[in-house]
């Protein structure tokens, strides 16, 4: 079966084709700057050569016909899956998508207003170019459905999260399940059977306490500015900022959100860049408050690590990905200091290894394994597809 995934930014798309169940990648497509005249479109795969331009591309759909008209030639598509930020409690699995979850969709908008609007224009523009095949939608929450209430509900009023839905929903969901499946794979352990911590460190950035394959704690929370220090994100700060800016510095609420969630975070303490490669040549030369972003980025991540190892009362391994996680040898080192009490301890030579597989990078004093496994999130969509249609296709029969 070949699976189109469609990953669709407010002014980007990102288009994979997967040969399902072998997990093979066919081809890749972006298509970057949407509605401007210089937007850049590339193409490549196994059996394409690349190709690149730059052209005038004026919304989804004029990008997904750019793009799709190439990879129809190459390839019969069976399926379209869709990664969609916000769920809800409404859209917790992969699911068929008809008038219905399109109006979830829309409705988790006010959750996610940088990220579902596009999304849904994804949708509506593969719809419009492939009516006849079926259109899945992933979500980036539905992965964090398990979390118990002590782990979703904040401490306000209960009618705030009965009336309007105020609670952790947990992002960067198909990145974890992705890397704790592989991980099982690379312990030959049943998934059943671990605790794992998933550290997904990019500009964005999470971590994720699974146990026994269900997520049971995660960082983000009812929208992805909460947890880790991340590239131009806060991550958890007193809520009484909030007053203070608005009260003291007279702050409007959109000045506020573009503090938060624009103008802080690793750009906000350095200075410099939202960019930890940046950072840390900065760092290197002697830049101050380069250093001190470092610090501040690795002293939040221990926490959340330390804090999960308590809650899964002991880990099988802590995993890192993204593009921080799977990169940075100096950042998870400088991360996991001072928890070999917690039974974590680095082989140096084997963490500032800098192979692109799946690798371990635990001394073998270490207690808990630790492991840099590179994310796939487009893989993860394509598989949640493959397995919702086999499925229904086995009750068809």
């Amino acid at each position: 079966m070949i699976v189109l995934v469609v990953n669709a930014g407010s002014t980007s798309l990102k288009l994979d084709v997967f040969d399902m169940p072998g997990e093979r990648c066919l081809a890749s497509a972006t298509v970057q700057r949407i509605g401007k005249a210089d937007a850049t479109v590339e193409i490549g795969g196994d059996d394409i050569a690349t190709d690149r331009e730059v052209r005038e591309i004026d919304d989804h759909e004029d990008a997904l016909t750019r793009v799709l008209d190439s990879l129809l030639s190459h390839f019969e598509i069976a399926a379209v899956g869709h990664r969609i930020v916000h769920g809800g409690e409404d859209l917790t699995e992969p699911a068929l998508i008809d008038r219905d979850v399109e109006h979830i969709i829309e409705k988790c908008s006010r959750f996610a207003p940088l990220h579902n609007p596009a999304n849904l224009a994804g949708v509506r523009a593969a719809r419009g170019r492939l009516p006849e095949l079926p259109q899945i939608a992933v979500t980036d929450t539905g992965f964090h459905r398990t979390l118990p209430p002590a782990s979703y509900l904040y401490a306000l009023p209960y009618d705030l999260y009965e009336t309007h839905g105020v609670r952790r929903y947990g992002f960067h969901g198909t990145s974890h399940q992705y890397v704790a499946s592989e991980a099982a794979r690379f312990l030959a352990r049943p998934i059943e059977d671990l605790g794992l911590i998933s550290c997904h460190l990019g500009g964005g950035a999470s971590v994720c306490a699974i146990q026994n394959g269900r997520s049971i704690a995660t960082s983000m929370g009812m929208t992805p500015l909460e947890g880790l220090v991340m590239g131009t994100r806060s991550g958890d700060i007193d809520a009484g900022i909030l007053f203070y800016l608005q009260q003291q510095l007279s702050m409007s609420v959109a000045e506020v959100d573009r503090l938060l969630n624009r103008e802080s975070g690793l750009l906000g303490i350095s200075g410099v860049s939202r960019d930890m490669r940046e950072i840390v040549e900065a760092s290197a030369q002697g830049n101050r408050r380069a250093s001190l972003a470092i610090d501040l980025f690795c002293q939040r991540l221990r926490q959340y690590v330390g804090a999960y190892m308590a809650q899964l009362g002991g880990a099988d391994a802590v995993v890192f990905t993204g593009g921080i996680g799977e990169n940075a040898a100096a950042i998870r080192a400088k991360a996991l200091e001072n928890l070999s009490a917690l039974g974590l301890d680095l082989d140096k030579a084997a963490n500032f290894d800098d192979s692109r597989a799946a690798r371990s990078i635990a001394s073998s004093a270490s207690r808990v394994a630790v492991l840099v496994i590179p994310t796939d999130e487009e893989l993860q969509i394509a598989r949640e597809v493959y397995r919702l249609l086999d499925v229904q296709q086995t009750k068809d029969r």
